[in-house]
């Protein structure tokens, strides 16, 4: 006589085979944003030293113009913020291409202690900003850094 397989053999199969094409498909995915860049992102690569006397912000934001980023210092919180548009037309009347791209990034950090929110500078050349905030005792108000 015959041995009847288990019926559930089968179904068990196709679990595997969808939860490999998954795999792959974000694979892919990962892949494909990865070596293109995320347009959409929130976050922002960043690097916080101290240098004794201050604690120096240095953060890369390639493609941004200096009126695209925004810098407040509130307490011991330094918050960075950027966004900007892109638009490219071509033709006439009705449109032939007509593309647009928005991108924004934003990062917040906590300061170790306290900074002179007066004596704050920020530099932004050739893609990189470099926040630089002297150390003091006490606390200061929330006030906006002007990039030089």
């Amino acid at each position: 006589m015959a041995r009847r397989g288990n019926p559930f053999d089968e179904l068990e199969e196709m679990f595997d085979r969808m939860s490999r094409q998954f795999e792959s498909v974000g694979q892919q995915f990962e892949e494909s944003t990865g070596s293109l860049g995320w347009q959409g992102g929130t976050q922002m690569s960043l690097d916080v030293a101290d240098r004794g006397e201050e604690f120096v912000v240095t953060v890369d934001l390639p493609g941004f113009e200096k009126e695209d980023i925004d810098v407040r210092l509130h307490d011991d919180r330094l918050s960075i913020d950027a966004e900007r548009e892109e638009k490219i037309e071509e033709g006439n009347g009705e449109y032939l291409r007509r593309e647009r791209s928005q991108q924004s990034v934003s990062r917040s950090v906590s300061l170790p202690e306290p900074v002179d929110g007066e004596n704050v500078t920020a530099e932004y050349n050739n893609g990189v900003l470099s926040v630089t905030l002297p150390k003091i005792d006490g606390t200061e108000e929330s006030r906006e850094i002007d990039i030089g």
